[in-house]
């Protein structure tokens, strides 16, 4: 959810050797300050660069504005550091966490010695105005050493073990190599002189001066895991958002009261649809009467419309032992989301947390003529999956959920004609509940990590090439995702 916005595109500009690239900026006449301001430059490898870096040699570089996606992104993450400035001048005690631009903004951990309060937020927005009125300047460091980074940071425990993951299998003394292995830090310098006012661990880039940020807003506070484990220590994080205009702030504050409004876990209450006793459990919704004629009448018609477009409907239990997980090359990859075994009569059991295995053994169940082939299995298959508590939402992140869930088996030069049937089928269905904006997104596999994928090469190539090609025929903006395939194949969203 965002306002509109034209970004400015500017042609590149060329940056001479031992000069800025904010003195290209400038001889060029672009705008340095404002909502269309140039913030960064993108060097000819795609890295963004702050408008303080200076090349050794002539580059031809491409002007990043503020109000282009990575703009915005320069200005939520810097806007995350005035506000963890803010939480270690109000909250001194405070330890840093991390602080990244999200969607729409940005967050921060802190480790502080009870949770924020709504009062608090209201001092933190009044010493981050104080921070962006007074025009402190953002100015890059880079480390020559670990050793020189923990004695820096020595009173930031978090930090400490980020410096660790990053230098893991170097010497301690060992000069830090420019590009995979640097380590840096940036500072907030004063507006007029080179008084460092706060620093953090950071590899950028940011903004040139605080300034730039039109308009912020911190959000809400709330408790998270130290990167994401339940086995760290708890922190707070505080969200917020800003924007290069308070026009862009308001008009986005407006969609949310109206998202609000419209959340469906309001109208589920409203309208006494459905609910989530804390008698049964996080995540695990019941519904009630009124939800279970709504809920009735779309898997009818979904059931109805799969049966016509050839799928077989079958049924399979919500439970199996561990096996059949092992043997469909799930468990290694999902153990983490399953919920923990029941052991029963010298077996391991787990609550199916997918579909996929039991499918596979009716479809094996005896053997198989090519006449019935496409064979398409499909269910209403309830599954249970352990999400963390944080991300727990409605009914759209929940712990126990129903899919109509389907699987297609197939010669290999079935598979086009599939997936195309597949894709059309469910856009279809979906349109046919009034969702009618799409656009696909290609997850593939990340050949950097090859313990995380199962296969050979070969089929990986051939499989991530049918997929693209019958997402290209669909017409619609297909955007890729680099690294999310699953571990058995690439896939369409």
């Amino acid at each position: 959810m965002s306002a509109p916005r034209t970004p400015v595109v500017a042609d590149p500009v060329v940056v001479a050797a031992g000069t800025t690239a904010a003195d290209a900026v400038a001889a060029a006449g672009l705008p340095t300050s404002g909502p269309k301001a140039v913030v960064v430059v993108r060097d000819p490898l795609g890295q963004l660069r702050d408008l303080d870096w200076k090349p050794a040699e002539e580059t031809s570089v491409e002007p990043v504005s503020l109000d282009s996606p990575d703009g915005l992104n320069v200005l939520r993450h810097s806007t995350a550091h005035v506000l963890a400035q803010a939480v270690q001048d109000v909250f001194p005690e405070a330890k840093l966490g991390i602080g990244p631009p999200i969607q729409n903004g940005f967050y921060y951990d802190f480790q502080v010695d009870k949770p924020f309060q709504p009062d608090d937020l209201a001092k933190l927005e009044k010493r981050m105005q104080e921070i962006i009125k007074s025009g402190q300047r953002f100015r890059r460091r880079r480390f020559t050493s670990l050793d020189e980074a923990r004695t820096e940071l020595a009173a930031e425990p978090f930090k400490l073990e980020l410096i660790d993951v990053k230098g893991e299998g170097l010497d301690s003394s060992e000069v830090m190599e420019v590009g995979g292995g640097e380590l840096t830090i940036y500072d907030n310098l004063a507006a007029n002189e080179d008084k460092v006012c706060w620093s953090d661990l950071c590899r950028g880039p940011h903004l040139p001066n605080t300034r730039l940020i039109g308009a912020f807003k911190l959000m809400r506070s709330a408790a998270a895991y130290w990167r994401g484990s339940e086995k760290n220590p708890q922190l707070q994080r505080v969200y917020g958002t800003a924007w290069p205009t308070r026009d862009e702030l308001k008009a986005y504050l407006r969609l949310l009261e109206e998202a609000a409004r419209r959340d469906h876990r309001k109208l589920g209450a409203d309208l006494d649809l459905f609910s989530f006793p804390d008698e049964i459990g996080s995540g695990l919704a019941v519904f009630h009467p009124k939800g279970g004629v709504l809920k009735r009448v779309m898997e009818d018609y979904v059931r109805t419309r799969h049966i016509e477009e050839g799928f077989q409907y079958v049924g399979t239990p919500h439970i199996s032992k561990e096996g059949i997980f092992h043997s469909s090359g799930h468990l290694p990859y999902y153990k983490d989301t399953m919920f923990p075994p029941m052991e029963m009569e010298g077996s391991d059991y787990y609550l199916k947390a997918m579909n996929c295995p039991m499918h596979n053994l009716i479809y094996r169940s005896r053997g198989r003529s090519y006449r019935e082939l496409p064979m398409r299995l499909f269910e209403f298959g309830s599954v249970y999956r352990y999400e963390k508590s944080g991300v727990i939402h409605g009914l759209t992140r929940v712990r126990g959920f129903t899919q109509d869930d389907s699987h297609s088996y197939c010669t290999k030069e079935q598979a086009p004609a599939e997936i195309k049937h597949l894709l059309g089928f469910v856009l279809g269905l979906l349109k046919d509940f009034g969702i009618d904006d799409f656009y696909l997104e290609l997850s593939t596999r990340d050949d950097a990590k090859p313990d995380k994928f199962v296969g050979t090469d070969e089929d990986w190539a051939t499989a991530t090439a049918v997929l693209e090609q019958c997402a290209l025929e669909t017409g619609l903006d297909l955007v890729p995702d680099p690294g999310g395939a699953a571990f058995y194949g690439p896939k369409i969203s």
